[in-house]
């Protein structure tokens, strides 16, 4: 048996799978912020999931950068007392099985690049735009090779020091409105923070020169950021490459990080 996780800001997810190409229905829950109660949550869960069966190996993601050696937190932008604290080896003591560790928007990028919207393609760019904003680079269904990780969210984009997640998230959205972003029915907000976003995807575009963008994350849902409106803009900025790539929703919703916690694994199991 395998667990699979996805520990993100706002909610958890954690799955069971025998084979490595399916996984069981997922528990879902509100992140903890205490470590201990969130290692303890993810235990608990885990346990369920796997209805009493061995646990073979463990992986997952978890939102933030990770140390060298991908043991724990190497930031505590999104979880302040969890920088340094030995993620993997709580959770291998408290399940008995190895456990492998990623970024959680590496890992939603990795299941959509092999069993979502960019499957078809090779060097696929994820980007999630939710309570926070992230990212990844996948080339030939594998995270590409990295020093720290991915943060395209954390790019600078005006010279007054912001980044693009200052303006893109739903954290910063709430911040700036006062409102959730489901609540905010203006069309000139939308159409602004689709120009922003535009440029935010030029940037990715010529760093990354990907076959494919795909996008997930509550703020481009039914109400949010429209991508059409976002191709719109960036047909107008990108003007280095002769066509823009294919910028499409992300397919796999709130699951994505399960599926690419599967396939993580699938390379991690004989370590």
């Amino acid at each position: 048996m395998y667990i699979l996780f996805d520990i993100g800001k706002t909610k958890t997810r954690v799955a069971a799978s025998r084979d490595l190409e399916s996984f069981g229905e997922p528990k879902i829950f509100d992140t903890p912020k205490d470590y201990l109660e969130a290692v303890a949550a993810v235990t608990l869960a885990a346990k369920e999931v796997s209805l009493g069966e061995k646990i073979e190996h463990v992986g997952g993601g978890v939102a933030g950068p990770l140390g060298v050696e991908k043991q724990s937190l190497a930031e505590d932008i999104n979880f302040p007392g969890w920088v340094g604290r030995p993620l993997c080896g709580d959770l291998w003591a408290a399940l008995g099985a190895p456990v492998f560790l990623e970024n959680d928007s590496a890992l939603v990028g990795l299941g959509e690049a092999v069993s979502g919207a960019g499957k078809k393609y090779n060097i696929v760019a994820y980007v999630t735009i939710s309570t926070g904003v992230g990212g990844a680079r996948i080339i030939d269904k594998k995270i590409d090779t990295n020093s720290i990780g991915f943060e395209p969210g954390w790019q600078a984009i005006t010279l007054d020091g912001k980044f693009a997640t200052d303006y893109l998230s739903g954290a910063a959205t709430e911040k700036e409105t006062g409102k959730k972003p489901f609540e905010i029915s203006d069309p000139v907000f939308w159409d602004t923070k689709a120009r922003i976003l535009a440029y935010f995807l030029n940037n990715i575009i010529v760093m990354w020169s990907p076959d494919i963008v795909v996008i997930g994350g509550s703020m481009v849902k039914e109400v949010g950021i429209s991508i059409s409106e976002t191709e719109k803009y960036l047909h107008q900025i990108l003007r280095i490459f002769p066509k823009i790539p294919r910028i499409i929703p992300a397919e796999l919703n709130d699951v994505g990080g399960l599926y690419g916690a599967m396939e993580f694994l699938k390379d991690k199991r004989h370590i």
